[in-house]
């Protein structure tokens, strides 16, 4: 079974946080690469952007529903996942839009966990880190290339 040291690409192409959306979406059209991981001015991981990253900030804002009793406002729904996307639709950096909840695997991870992480938690860009240290990145194109051969 192949795991994600076959699988990944090590010749890693990644953003700062200070790079602008505009550029972010430069780099991902010119390179057909889905999405990238995010690093420090160390060369540390902190999240990984993607196509849907840069598609929400066209996305409409869901305003959450509101009901009134006696002159007091009550929201039904959560006003941090509003405010979240009201960043994410207004940014202007990659640090405004991308994703800091990271979800990585090692370089021993098998085919069917890899695949397994990305369609439960709906990633489809997953970098692979081995002590610490960002090693290669694996995208759905990899996985699908994987099943072909």
């Amino acid at each position: 079974m192949q795991t994600a040291k076959q699988l990944m690409t090590t010749a890693i192409i990644s953003v700062t946080p200070e790079t602008s959306v505009k550029e972010l979406a430069s780099i991902l059209a010119s390179n057909k690469i889905s999405g990238v991981p995010v690093l420090d001015s160390a060369g540390a991981l902190v999240g990984v952007v993607t196509e849907n990253d840069l598609i929400d900030q066209g996305k409409k804002l869901h305003i959450p529903t509101v009901i009134t009793i006696l002159d007091s406002f009550f929201f039904l729904e959560s006003t941090e996942k509003m405010d979240k996307e009201m960043k994410k639709i207004a940014g202007a950096t990659v640090a405004d839009i991308c994703s800091t909840e990271l979800i990585t695997v090692g370089p021993e991870a098998s085919l069917e966990e890899i695949a397994t992480i990305m369609a439960e938690k709906r990633v489809h860009t997953l970098p692979v880190v081995d002590d610490g240290q960002l090693v290669g990145i694996i995208g759905r194109r990899d996985i699908i290339q994987a099943l072909i051969s």
